[in-house]
This record gives structure tokens, sequence and C-alpha cells, in this order.
């Protein structure tokens, strides 16, 4: 079996060109938007090295209407992973956003290097890629994504709404919120005239929800050329604190699929191969492979046998979710399951496995560990109080993807605080966590770009 990086190795997808319907379509939509990034652009401001950390924060403040404005935007392009028309909606318009913020950008398709799975649609959606060259010499790249969970039609039901300090929508807080909190950051930089860095790359996709399959190959590789990487997930839940996560889950499916032969379950039961007893007996088997302490889980939880109640059935399937602390683990897991079926308890029954790797886990390093005291320090000059999690909980994130060719500083979670993602009407963000953290993102980005937040480069 080829190595977890062997199976993320990198390669350039081609550049998608817009047609002249979505072209029309998206100059209409990105006109106010436009309009807002002309005006911070025409703003009084002094040389970013002049601000002092409250004029700072007065900027922030100002921009916290403009980017719910943007998010409301977001949040009414229904983006569902599956949606190729919508998530070339909203590609066209977080495109245009990067451009009025001064950044090169590319609409790239998917490419040869799709990783195909079980759920991965006929038509994945296009990345949004936009780089922006300054006069330093440190490279930081920015990633979130724009497409969501929820299937089309679902807007109708549930439409963005501002009740008290929060923001409702499908999608905002998974991650819409992270599209928007990038945007907003970049216009900042150009509005102040920020430039101290060598290089920002800017790289929002549209298949994180179903484990990436065209940007992992492209997540790998900008990764691996720049000298930090900052997601922007979400940072905490509605009540605080603020967190920085340095370390996430792997995630795998493991499919079992198990061929007999039907027959008569009444008048010739003896001359079927039951699929289901041998699925029974797989599972059953292969129930003992978790390992918590270690960081290890697989468990099953989907199965399906049969057609109709008097037939011995033909054919049966199961799935198992699979969670690991570390690459290798993967292949450890993978082997003793490839083992076990070779265990089989009717021996004309056929058994089959594929083990899918959908994300791999990211782990704490010390140079992440560096920059998110640095990020804490930040955070505490602006009265933040920022929590840093070096310990995975289970969930998965493309930051791991990012990390996985680098010893480069990757933190998760520089989006907003928030709640309720992947549910159909309680997924809000707090109103009065964008401001700070928008702030804190922004003068990370600038730290690390000046080389100020990381170690002198090696010669």
């Amino acid at each position: 079996m080829p190595s977890p990086l062997g199976l993320w190795r990198t390669a350039h997808p081609p550049l998608n060109r817009l047609t002249g319907r979505t072209a029309r379509w998206m100059r209409r939509a990105c006109r106010p938007a436009a309009l807002a990034v002309a005006w911070m652009a025409s703003a009084s401001l002094a040389p970013a090295a002049a601000q002092t950390l409250p004029q700072w924060q007065a900027i922030a403040a100002r921009e916290q209407p403009a980017l719910l404005k943007t998010l409301q935007q977001l949040v009414e392009i229904e983006s569902g992973s599956s949606d190729r028309e919508g998530l070339e909606r909203i590609a066209a318009v977080v495109a245009q956003r990067l451009r009025d913020a001064g950044g090169q950008v590319e609409l790239i398709e998917p490419g040869a290097d799709l990783y195909r799975m079980f759920d991965t649609p006929a038509r994945v959606g296009p990345m949004v890629k936009a780089r922006f060259q300054g006069t330093g010499g440190r490279r930081v790249l920015l990633i979130a994504h724009m497409d969501t969970v929820y299937p089309r039609g679902m807007l109708a039901q549930q439409p963005f709404r501002i009740e008290g300090t929060r923001a409702y929508g499908l999608g905002i807080a998974d991650d819409k919120q992270g599209v928007a909190m990038i945007l907003h950051l970049m216009a900042m930089l150009k509005a102040a005239n920020v430039r101290d860095y060598g290089e920002i790359t800017v790289l929002i996709n549209g298949d994180e929800e179903i484990s990436s399959p065209a940007s992992r190959q492209l997540l790998t590789q900008l990764g691996a050329q720049h000298d930090a990487v900052l997601s922007f997930e979400g940072g905490g839940g509605p009540a605080g604190p603020d967190t920085l996560r340095l370390a996430t889950s792997g995630i795998a499916a493991a499919n079992l699929s198990v061929k007999g032969r039907a027959s008569h379950a009444g008048a010739a039961p003896e001359k079927g191969v039951n699929a289901l007893y041998e699925l029974s007996h797989q599972l059953l088997q292969a129930r003992d492979l978790s390992d918590p302490p270690n960081g290890k889980q697989l468990h099953w939880t989907i199965a399906k046998a049969g057609t109709v109640r008097n037939v011995i059935p033909a054919l049966a399937e199961a799935s198992a979710d699979v969670r690991v602390d570390r690459v290798s683990d993967f292949d450890g897991l993978e082997a003793a399951l490839r083992q076990r079926i070779q265990n089989k308890l009717l021996p004309e029954s056929e058994v089959s496995l594929s083990f899918e790797r959908r994300r791999p886990p990211l782990q704490a390093g010390e140079a992440a560990r560096a920059l998110a005291a640095r990020a804490q320090a930040l955070a505490a000059e602006q009265g933040m109080t920022l929590e840093v999690r070096d310990q995975p909980t289970g969930g998965g994130t493309d930051a791991a993807f990012a990390a996985l060719a680098t010893q480069a500083p990757v933190l998760e979670g520089l989006g907003t605080r928030g709640y309720g993602a992947h549910s159909n009407n309680a997924e809000f963000i707090q109103i009065d966590a964008i401001a700070p953290k928008l702030l804190l993102a922004t003068r990370l980005v600038m730290a690390i770009g000046s080389g100020q937040a990381l170690p002198a480069a090696k010669p």
C-alpha cells in the first residue's frame, strides 16, 4: 500500500475560465462589496507602523458591520458540496472580492489528482486562489472553505437573520465566517498599506465538507511553500473563550462488502450463502480495534443486507468511522482489518475491504506551539483570553492537509466564535466576537509577515 503522504502527493490543477453569464452575475453581485473596499482604500489611514493598538481596534470595530454584510451575501448563496452551480456563484463573489483587495486571483478546477471517495459528487466545486505580493520575506497561507452540508432549497426556510448578539444562517459558522474574515483581513491590510510580508496566499476551497477530494493535494503543496498556515474554521463556542487548535484527528472510512449466494429462505436455505451471517461475523471479530488511550478509534456505524424477508441475502455491507492521532495509525488499522477478514465464518463467501483515508491528523509541533504563544500574547494585549488546545478531540480539518509535508507552524481556529455547525436552524456566530478576532488575525498575519512571530530563517 502507498503511504498516506504518497496518496496525498501534490499537483497543480488547471485554471477555470468564467463563462460570460457567470461573469455578468459576479459583477452585479459584487458591486456593493467593491464600493465598500474602494471606500476603505480611500480612507485616511496612517501607515501600519504608525497605528496604535487603540487605532487598530477602532478600525476593526468599523469593519464589523461590513463583515456582517459580507456574511449575509455569502449565506444567501446556497453552496452545498454537491451544488456545482451554487459553488460557482459563491466562488465568483469570493474571487472578485480578493481582486478588489489587490490579489492575483485564479479559479481552479479539480484535476486528475482528485481522490474519489464513496460520496464524492460527479462534479466537485472549484477553488479560489489569490496571491498578494509584499516587500518582505515571509510567506503566509490563509485557508477557509465555502461549501456547506446543506442541500439546495433550505435557504427559504432558514434565511440569514440577526437576533440580538447572534447572526444566524446556514453555513455561517462552518465556514462562511472564515471566508468573510479572510476577505476583510485582506481589505484591512490594503487600506492600511501593510506590505512588509513576502507573500500572502489565500485558498478558499469548495469541497471541505466531503473531505476535500479535489483540494487536498493543493493544500499540501501550498502548505509546504509557506512559512506559516492559518486556517479560519470557527474559533470557540458562543460563551468563549476564543480558541486555537494545534491538533485534530485524522479521519478514515472502512467499508466492508460481503458477497454470498441467494436462495429461498424457506424451501432451500442450505443452498444459499448468507452474506448477513458473514458480515455479522466480520463485525464482531473487528470490534476491539479501538485504542482510545493512544488516539485510535474504529466504530462500526452503518450496516445493510438483504432485499426481502424470505430470501437468504446475497449481499451485505457495513461502514466504520475511523479516527487516529497519527498518520501511521491508518496503516496499522488497515493492516489489522485486512488480516482479520481472512478468517471467514462461511468459506464460500467473498469479503472485501476498502479503506478511504479521508483526512490526515494535525499534530501539534514546537513551531505551532511557539506561534500560538505569540498569538496569545497579542490577544492579551487586546484584552482577549485565547485558549490553545494541543490535543485532538475527534474532529478533522483541512489544516491537516496543509501540515502534511511541512514543519512550519499550522494554526486552526482563526475564525470567530459560534455554534450549531451542521444543524438545520441553530447555526450562528457571536457578533460581538467578530472585531476582536478579526483584529487578532490581522495582527498575527502582520507579525508573521514582518518576521516578528517566527524564528529567523535558516541560511
